[in-house]
């Protein structure tokens, strides 16, 4: 018995419907996105996992991996403020560390501690050795607070408008006394977020000796486009002298220079010289008064009256006339 021939109507129709079921398919690949570990594989992002999204202190997560370099070293830590503040917001006691296999695949339980600064919480795994690569893994821990995450900083751009140092030295800086002056600059913010408690940092450097810094923080905002006031103490060691430069910096930048010429201790040296006058003097009068006391003293006998209580009369020879005539006195 002969199979029936297909007329043109029905192969087209064949056709037709393989094209639609391929384009069915096409377009449920695409909204159907493929799994993480997947993903990260496609891009070489590696990529972790928890088996649940809520733990209570206390208890245990077991963390997944896939797409981390072979045989590395990483670690594990349960960190809050989604680790915002670096390791600082982790638990580093409770921390766990594993070694991945030659597929890049790592599968470790960690506990699941307190962290010490609030939720959101998160799972973080990072290399130890090899590659530098991180990644986060949200975690709910029950009953441990949460906090709004902290306003990230770095839109901000500070410039200055003015500058110049106030004040003068007095009659303790003149005998010694360490030299201060206020530094008062304007800056305005020419970026788009505020300046918040910026931390400035103030350097003074001495002819061409490199600058000594130290951080100053300034309380106080700095919104977009506006200006503000900034007063910060400089103060030198005791005795200094010459010519010195104070710099401002923030963000790694430079912002102001200002020169300062600070006068001599005339007052120290006046010290010095008086110092050298008065005391070889005072050491002098006291050696004279030892020698003074020790001394011996030659006693002085007092003339021996005459008879009848008249006191003797100075007689001269002819050759000791004090008239110089060389005759006798009258009789």
């Amino acid at each position: 018995m002969s199979r029936p021939q297909r007329g043109p109507r029905s192969v087209w129709g064949s056709a037709w419907k393989r094209a639609a079921a391929l384009l069915t398919l096409l377009a449920l690949l695409t909204a159907f996105p493929a799994p993480p570990a997947l993903a990260a594989l496609a891009d070489g992002t590696p990529q972790a996992a928890v088996d649940r999204s809520e733990a209570p202190p206390g208890g245990q997560v077991t963390v997944t991996g896939r797409g981390w370099p072979a045989g590395a070293l990483l670690t594990l830590l349960v960190c809050g403020q989604n680790m915002a503040g670096g390791t600082n917001d982790c638990a580093n006691a409770e921390g766990r560390a594993v070694t991945t296999g030659a597929d890049g695949a790592f599968r470790k339980d960690v506990p699941v501690p307190t962290p010490p600064k609030p939720c959101p919480c998160v799972v973080h795994v990072a290399t130890v050795t090899g590659d530098a690569a991180t990644a986060d893994v949200p975690l709910v821990v029950t009953g441990h607070p949460v906090a709004p995450l902290p306003e990230r900083s770095g839109g901000e751009r500070l410039g200055v408008l003015d500058a110049r140092l106030e004040g003068a030295g007095g009659l303790l800086t003149w005998f010694g006394a360490p030299p201060t002056r206020r530094l008062v600059v304007t800056v305005a913010n020419l970026g788009s977020t505020p300046a918040r408690n910026p931390t400035f940092r103030l350097g003074t450097s001495h002819g061409v000796l490199a600058p000594v810094w130290e951080d100053r923080p300034w309380h106080g905002t700095v919104a977009p486009g506006r200006k503000e006031r900034v007063t910060l103490d400089v103060e030198l060691a005791a005795g200094a002298y010459g010519d010195y430069l104070v710099s401002l910096e923030y963000g790694g930048k430079v912002l102001v220079e200002q020169p300062w010429d600070v006068s001599r201790p005339w007052g120290v040296t006046l010290f010095w010289i008086l110092l050298a006058v008065v005391v070889p003097l005072t050491v002098f009068r006291a050696g004279m008064a030892v020698v003074d006391r020790v001394r011996p003293r030659t006693p002085v006998t007092p003339p021996t009256p005459a008879p009848g209580g008249a006191a003797p009369l100075p007689w001269f020879t002819p050759g000791t006339d004090p008239r110089g005539t060389g005759s006798p006195p009258p009789g």
